[in-house]
C-alpha cells in the first residue's frame, strides 16, 4: 500500500509517524516512495484540510509541509497543526526563492526546512533533527508534568504539615501551661509548708515544663525556615555579628571568654536567618566554653578555592569526629542534659538557613581541645 494511499493511521511500532503534505501529486508521490522503505510510518496527502483531519484522526511524529498550497499555505497549516498538537515536528518544504517565508514558518513553530528540489540525503537529515526536536519535547514536557505533580503534592505536605504544627503547638502548650502554672501556685501558696525534697520536685517539674516549651518554640523555627522566602540584600556582617554578641552577653555579663572577631565581609544574604546562624553558633561557643579555663572564641572569615568560608572557634570540650553526622540533626545532643543545657536543634536551624542560601555547613573538633564551625553561602559570596 502506498503512502498517499493510507486513509488511516496504523503505525507499527517503534516506528517514526510521518504525514506529508504537497499538493503535486507527482512530489508527493516520489517523497512517499524514497521513505516508504525506511524506518517511517507514512501518510501522504494533498491539502491542509486533509492534513488536519489526519492530524485529528491520530495524530503523527512529525509534519513535512510543501509552503506553497491552494488554499490554506504551509505558515498556517504549521500554526494550526501545532494548536493541535503542540509537540509534534514541522518541517516546511519550501522553493529557493520563499526562503523568507521558511524563516517566517519556523517562527511560527516549525524547526527546519528543505529547500526544493531536494535529494534523499538532504531530507533525511532534516527528519531525524526534527524527530530528536519531537522526542526531546516529550520528555520535557513529561519532566514538566513531574514537576508540576511534585509541586502540588510538595505545596500539600507543607499545608498539612503546617496545619499539623501550628495544631501540635496549641494542643501541646495548653497543657504545658497548666503544669507549669499550678505547679508555681503551689510553690507560692504552700511553698512554706512543702518538704525540701518536694519543692525540689516542684523545680524539676517547672525547669523541664520551661525546657518543652523551648522545645516547642524550636520545633516551630525549624518547621518556618523552609518556608520563608529568603530576602537577598546586603548585610554587613562585622555590625550584625556584634549585636548578635551584645544580645547574647547581657543576661551573662560575667562569662569570661575571650571574643576575637576578624574582618568580615558585606554579603548578599538574608539578613534575619543570617543573624539567626551567628546566634545559635555564637551562643553554642559561649554555652561550651562557660566551664573553661581561659575560654576564647574566634569568628571571621577565610578565603578556601577563591570561596569565602565563615567559622566561629571556641576552646570549649570539643567533641568526637565520630558522632560529626549527628551534629545537625534536629534534637540530637553529643552532651548530656545537665552538663549543657539545649534542644538540639540549633545547629539544624544552621544547617537549613545556610543550605537555603545555596551554602554547606560543617564542623571540626578535638575531644578536650574545641570545636570549629564553618560555611558558605553558595554564590552569595566570593
Amino acid at each position: 500500500m502506498s503512502g498517499q494511499e493510507r486513509s488511516s493511521w496504523e503505525p507499527e511500532a517503534g516506528r517514526a509517524r510521518l504525514l506529508i503534505v504537497d499538493d503535486e501529486p507527482i512530489q508527493l508521490q516520489a517523497l512517499c516512495g524514497a521513505l516508504e522503505g525506511r524506518d517511517f510510518d507514512i501518510v501522504g496527502v494533498g491539502s491542509a484540510g486533509e492534513a488536519l483531519a489526519q492530524l485529528r484522526r491520530g495524530g503523527c511524529d512529525m509534519l513535512l509541509t510543501d509552503q506553497m498550497m491552494p488554499g490554506t499555505d504551509g505558515i498556517a497549516l504549521t500554526r494550526a497543526a501545532l494548536e493541535l498538537d503542540p509537540l509534534l515536528a514541522v518541517v516546511l518544504m519550501t522553493a529557493d526563492g520563499t526562503i523568507g517565508s521558511a524563516v517566517e514558518a519556523m517562527q511560527a513553530g516549525a524547526c527546519d526546512y528543505v529547500l526544493k528540489p531536494f535529494h534523499l540525503d538532504t531530507v533525511l537529515p532534516v527528519i531525524e533533527r526534527g524527530l530528536a526536536m519531537r522526542r526531546l519535547r516529550q520528555e520535557n514536557a513529561a519532566l514538566e508534568q513531574r514537576v508540576r505533580r511534585h509541586v502540588a503534592e510538595l505545596e500539600a505536605s507543607n499545608r498539612e504539615l503546617d496545619a499539623f504544627t501550628r495544631s501540635a503547638s496549641h494542643d501541646l502548650r495548653s497543657p504545658l501551661n497548666a503544669v507549669l502554672g499550678f505547679a508555681m501556685l503551689l510553690r507560692k501558696h504552700a511553698g512554706a509548708r512543702l518538704a525540701d525534697d518536694h519543692l525540689q520536685w516542684l523545680g524539676d517539674i517547672e525547669r523541664s515544663a520551661r525546657r518543652m516549651n523551648r522545645l516547642i518554640d524550636d520545633l516551630m523555627r525549624l518547621s518556618h525556615l523552609g518556608r520563608k522566602a529568603l530576602d537577598l540584600q546586603p548585610v554587613d556582617l562585622a555590625p550584625l555579628v556584634q549585636d548578635v554578641l551584645d544580645d547574647l552577653r547581657r543576661p551573662q555579663p560575667d562569662h569570661p571568654a575571650q571574643i576575637v572577631c576578624d574582618a568580615l565581609p558585606i554579603i548578599e544574604a538574608d539578613a534575619a536567618l543570617l543573624r539567626q546562624v551567628y546566634v545559635n553558633l555564637l551562643s553554642n561557643a559561649l554555652k561550651f566554653t562557660r566551664h573553661t579555663p581561659r575560654p576564647r572564641i574566634e569568628i571571621g572569615s577565610e578565603k578556601q578555592d577563591g570561596r569565602s568560608v565563615f567559622y566561629v572557634r571556641d576552646n570549649g570540650p570539643g567533641f568526637d569526629m565520630a558522632q560529626a553526622a549527628q551534629l545537625f540533626q534536629a534534637f540530637q545532643r553529643l552532651h548530656r542534659q545537665d552538663e549543657f543545657e539545649g534542644s538540639g536543634v540549633g545547629l539544624s536551624i544552621v544547617e537549613r538557613v545556610v543550605q537555603r542560601h545555596g551554602g554547606r555547613v560543617w564542623a571540626d573538633a578535638t575531644p578536650g581541645a574545641g570545636a570549629s564551625f564553618y560555611f558558605t553561602l553558595g554564590d552569595a559570596v566570593r
